[in-house]
């Protein structure tokens, strides 16, 4: 097979996309990240990536906390508007009818349209070059009802979740196997 070679870059795709909230109940904001991850399991910890010119980079930094806002594919032109309009020319949860809803430990509001809200306490700001990152540790996690089973089991998959490549979004194909099946010994 032949490779091509290419400067750095930034070519891990996909990736998650997420709507990031922050700022208090009274002035909030969403911005459109998809430089997130988990970086740490006992704490759980996160983070996200942002451009000091942003909006919402001045928001985190002073307030210390946001939410990571799990994107589906019904929220895919929210998370896309979120991404291209500044929230300092408007409201953002006003503009695309989402409902804020204050946080269980943190100050921002969640997006109660989103499956899954995950609640973060920033601990470290790291510059690193055009972006800086939010390393943050996970204060709580908020997750629709719905989508648990009775035994407890929660299917994120039903919530037909997106994903972002290349400058597009995407939503998330058939299963091809679980953790651990390639070692599973056979009945």
């Amino acid at each position: 097979m032949k490779k091509d070679i290419w400067k750095p870059g930034t070519v891990l795709y996909p990736l998650p996309v997420v709507m990031v909230s922050c700022g208090t109940m009274d002035k909030a904001n969403i911005i459109t990240a998809a430089w997130t991850g988990i970086v740490n399991s006992e704490p759980a910890m996160t983070y996200v990536s942002v451009r000091p010119e942003r909006h919402s980079f001045d928001i985190i930094k002073e307030q210390g906390e946001f939410v990571i806002n799990l994107v589906t594919e019904g929220l895919t032109y929210a998370c896309d508007y979120c991404g291209v309009k500044s929230g300092r020319d408007l409201d953002k949860f006003s503009e695309m009818g989402l409902t804020p809803q204050k946080g269980n430990t943190v100050n921002a509001p969640i997006i109660l349209e989103s499956p899954v809200n995950i609640e973060c306490k920033v601990k470290d700001i790291i510059p690193l070059g055009s972006h800086h990152m939010f390393l943050a540790e996970v204060s709580s996690v908020n997750v629709s009802s719905e989508l648990m089973d009775e035994t407890g089991k929660f299917h994120f998959n039903q919530s037909n979740p997106i994903c972002y490549s290349h400058g597009a979004y995407y939503t998330l194909g058939k299963q091809v196997g679980t953790f651990g099946y390639s070692v599973k010994k056979k009945k």
